[in-house]
């Protein structure tokens, strides 16, 4: 009997991985971005939108070769012309914005798909002011811009794709591993959250994370042909405390580890971070544990 390998929320036999040596082989002039297509094409690995997951392929081949399991071929250089322009160009600091969010009101929330306007100076402003930075989004993912009524950039918000695994979020909806993957593509992450260094405005981000949660589940359905039914999102105690979230009704469930998914040898520390959620219907729980169909991939 094959063995069964779970990765990625996708059952992998002996025969699977060995298909994809055989591609691997067969193709020796192919670059990783064409197997990952090519994959995604012969599974018919697709979203519930019907886009190719490309992108899911190829995180997949990655984790098969970080266990040895397959040999990938060597990294190309690539050039993305959005990340050399963020680096070349600096967003310079505009006037300060401050006084009561009265001022702002009715604050203009638009999201920046790929290829809008707006998104470099989107991307720009998450690279130079986030801790975190910024290297792009990967997968399902929804970018918002916010202006006050005057079209002043105010605060910059993405929500992606939520974290595979993680006890607090999993015990609070009650999922176990099945039911996870299949219900995982229904909860969105906040991945970054900016307001702009020189606005100081009270209040503020609790406003706009209110503002974004009440159309967030219509942005989702419309882009991406499947519901949303709670949001997440990580704060790092060490930074920050969590505020504008709990004055929005996001309820914190619990911490993280202190672990890094990179560490297989479970010794690099990282900043513990709270976990909070945001259930989008007062049947959350439930859309969440009886969802129907394949795992997410």
């Amino acid at each position: 009997m094959e063995s069964v390998h779970h990765i990625q929320g996708r059952d992998l036999l002996e025969s699977d991985i060995a298909a994809i040596r055989c591609l691997i082989a067969a193709n020796p002039a192919w670059h990783r971005t064409r197997l990952s297509v090519e994959l995604a094409r012969a599974w018919n690995w697709r979203s519930a939108a019907g886009q190719l997951q490309d992108m899911a392929a190829r995180s997949l081949l990655l984790k098969l070769e970080r266990r040895g399991w397959i040999v990938l071929p060597s990294r190309r250089g690539v050039h993305h012309p959005w990340r050399a322009s963020t680096r070349q160009a600096v967003v310079p600091a505009a006037a300060p914005i401050a006084g009561p969010l009265t001022g702002l009101l009715p604050l203009r929330v638009e999201t920046v798909s790929p290829g809008h306007p707006d998104r470099t100076t989107f991307s720009r402003y998450l690279s130079q002011h986030h801790y975190l930075g910024y290297r792009g989004a990967v997968g399902e993912s929804l970018a918002y811009l916010v202006r006050d009524c005057q079209g002043r950039d105010l605060a910059c918000v993405l929500f992606g794709a939520a974290a595979w695994r993680t006890k607090p979020r999993d015990a609070w909806i009650g999922w176990d591993d099945d039911t996870r993957a299949r219900g995982l593509s229904l909860v969105a992450n906040n991945q970054r959250f900016l307001i702009l260094p020189w606005v100081q405005v009270a209040h503020l981000a609790s406003h706009i994370l209110g503002r974004i949660a009440r159309r967030l589940p219509n942005d989702w359905q419309t882009q991406y042909g499947h519901p949303v039914h709670l949001l997440e999102t990580f704060v790092d105690r060490e930074r920050f405390k969590g505020t504008c979230y709990r004055a929005a009704n996001w309820t914190c469930v619990g911490q993280t580890q202190g672990r890094s998914r990179q560490d297989r040898a479970r010794k690099l520390r990282v900043p513990i971070k709270d976990i909070y959620l945001y259930a989008l219907s007062s049947r959350c729980r439930e859309q969440l544990c009886h969802v129907q169909g394949p795992t997410r991939a």
